[in-house]
């Protein structure tokens, strides 16, 4: 509908609308293996140095745990305080978002992103009060820890053996426009622990026993690492498609496979999945539907293909192109492959001559000048026909 024959509406009346809607804040995470690497002390850093440059800044909510270091970098910043709650006879603090938001500073610090509110409260979790103060206009920084991503807190348990009950979707950590990690090796960490700046003396001797062990801490910080590199890629992917390098950035493996209807692609898949696994790569299939009177595969072969991409972790396209071999190879540009891995050409030299060459020896000759390896694969004809229900 055009603005103007909205009822009661003008164009200039839309205009005034959209001049009111508050940009959304930026938002910044400090993410953890564990408690006690860091992060609040890092989060009050980063509002002492921002307000030392003349930006508004307020403490939202800061937990200092009883740890006399995070309590005193806590001075000398403006801390919005906290509003009492009672729930079932007992009384408690909880961030007053209300108070944040009418306050409305340029930046709020607010800690442990994955916190529960007490029941009552406008929202269940803190990350949806940190979304309302995002929305506001308002940046925040805040702090997590890794085992509270969703997709992660399941492995955690089995890692850990302690139940993670306060979790934070995968996506609103995603949505940070800057997630820094706050490191510390294990050995480091333990002594923290021993030194008693993380938790109380009394629970000291059962938190390195447990959760604190070195083998744990070990994996809690191999999970975060991990995390944050392929949040790190996925950012230099999108970089890389706004504004594609004439070059390729080999910063990590990945590995493309251009499937055909010839028979027995589907072990050429595997066969690159082990390629892919040992180097640790990313894997990719390419189905490209041609143009060009090249066989086209059958649904059914199709099925076959895409069960066999899904069970072995591969992300499956398909794109139409009337020349197959340009097309495996723009895709693998756009998407930094780095290497091709292909089966060898099923077509007489005959054939090849009367249709215009081989695709595989194009693919080959393109990939060279983009400076991309390529693999081609004996294919091993299957003795029976793929079964697409196996």
């Amino acid at each position: 509908m055009n603005p103007s024959e909205h009822a009661g509406l003008d164009v200039t009346d839309v205009t005034d609308a959209t001049d009111v809607v508050e940009e959304a804040g930026h938002f910044r995470i400090y993410l953890g293996a564990a408690a006690g690497v860091g992060k609040t002390y890092a989060m009050l850093n980063e509002g002492h140095r921002r307000k030392d440059r003349g930006t508004d800044v307020v403490v939202g909510f800061v937990e200092c745990h009883g740890r006399p270091l995070t309590e005193e970098r806590l001075a000398g910043l403006e801390i919005v305080p906290r509003r009492p709650v009672t729930y079932r006879g007992s009384q408690w603090e909880e961030m007053d978002l209300d108070a944040i938001l009418a306050r409305h500073p340029k930046v709020a610090l607010v800690d442990e992103l994955a916190h529960t509110n007490v029941p009552g409260s406008r929202h269940a979790k803190r990350w949806e009060d940190v979304l309302e103060i995002l929305g506001s206009g308002i940046d925040v920084i805040t702090t997590v820890n890794i085992q509270h991503l969703e997709s992660l807190a399941d492995a955690v348990e089995q890692i850990v053996e302690t139940r993670v009950l306060e979790r934070v979707p995968d996506w609103v950590v995603r949505r940070a426009d800057q997630i820094e990690l706050v490191d510390s090796s294990p050995e480091a960490l333990r002594r923290r622990m021993l030194h008693g700046n993380i938790y109380p003396g009394p629970k000291v001797p059962q938190a390195l026993t447990h959760f604190f062990r070195t083998d744990n801490l070990i994996a809690l910080r191999e999970l975060a690492l991990r995390f944050l590199a392929d949040e790190t890629e996925e950012e230099l992917l999108e970089h890389l498609q706004r504004r594609p390098a004439q070059v390729l950035w080999d910063t990590s493996e990945r590995i493309l496979v251009a499937v055909t209807a010839a028979p027995g692609t589907d072990a050429i898949v595997r066969r690159a999945a082990r390629m892919a696994a040992r180097i640790k790569a990313e894997l990719q299939v390419l189905h490209v539907v041609a143009g060009d009177g090249s066989p086209r595969m059958d649904d059914r072969q199709l099925a076959v293909l895409r069960q066999v991409s899904a069970d072995v972790g591969a992300r499956w396209t398909e794109l139409p192109a009337e020349d197959p071999a340009q097309a495996v190879i723009d895709y693998a540009k756009t998407h930094q492959i780095t290497q091709i891995v292909v089966g060898s050409s099923s077509r007489s030299r005959w054939q090849e001559l009367k249709g215009g060459g081989s695709v595989v020896k194009k693919i080959s000759r393109l990939a060279g000048t983009a400076g991309i390896d390529v693999h081609i694969i004996a294919r091993r004809n299957p003795t029976t026909e793929p079964d697409p229900r196996k």
